[in-house]
């Protein structure tokens, strides 16, 4: 499935760039992060709870950036496996834009699951995939307006 959404985000691109890649703003993004420690300069093993419908598990996977084309293009991309639970894995590109003292961020996120959770539906699937993307670029906005 694919989500797309864009935001205004106070800032310099460069700021909103490097705060974007940075595992600490990563960590406090991702909803459900518990941790997410740097195994090399672009990749991270990260553990994450989530609950999709009924289903609550916990994740233990990575997180990729790709920032070859940096500061206006990013790409991050995740996978974990939940246990019984199953896996999850998915993306966003994300694309900044210069606005001055603002930055739109527009991006473009996948997400794709297997096991129980993918027994589940994909209109509920699909919702909560919605609801993480919306919510890790809204605390993305928070953390940068200096609320978190």
């Amino acid at each position: 499935m694919n989500l797309a959404d864009e935001i205004i985000i106070p800032g310099q691109l460069d700021t909103v760039f490097v705060s974007l890649i940075d595992p600490e703003v990563l960590k406090r993004c991702i909803p459900g992060c518990e941790e997410l420690k740097k195994t090399s300069d672009t990749d991270f093993a990260a553990k994450v709870v989530l609950k999709i419908g009924p289903v609550k598990a916990k994740f233990s996977g990575t997180v990729s950036l790709d920032v070859s084309r940096a500061p206006h293009h990013l790409t991050l991309s995740g996978a974990g496996e939940g246990g019984l639970a199953g896996f999850a894995k998915g993306g966003a590109d994300v694309e900044l834009v210069d606005q001055g003292n603002e930055t739109l961020l527009r991006y473009s996120a996948t997400a794709e699951t297997g096991g129980k959770i993918a027994q589940l539906g994909a209109r509920l699937i699909e919702s909560t995939a919605k609801k993480l993307s919306k919510a890790f670029f809204n605390n993305f906005e928070k953390i940068m307006i200096g609320e978190e």
